[in-house]
């Protein structure tokens, strides 16, 4: 198990990956809004990241037990 591991039976319904993307980007505006540059660059790659491993690579097959 890595860090970064999304690839987990939990994340299987789509609801559920565009709902985690979702909360990480609304959290990235959250921290441009306050001012904090740094925190909106980490928040931003995570979303970015989810958003590539739940949409662009994404493989049902890699996310079964």
């Amino acid at each position: 198990m890595t860090f970064f591991n999304l690839r987990v039976p939990f994340f299987l319904p789509v609801w559920r990956r565009v709902l985690t993307v979702a909360a990480i980007g609304g959290w990235t505006i959250v921290e441009l809004v306050t001012a904090s540059p740094g925190w909106a660059v980490l928040f931003g790659a995570a979303g970015l990241f989810a958003a590539y491993e739940f949409f662009i690579i994404f493989d049902p097959e890699k996310y079964k037990d």
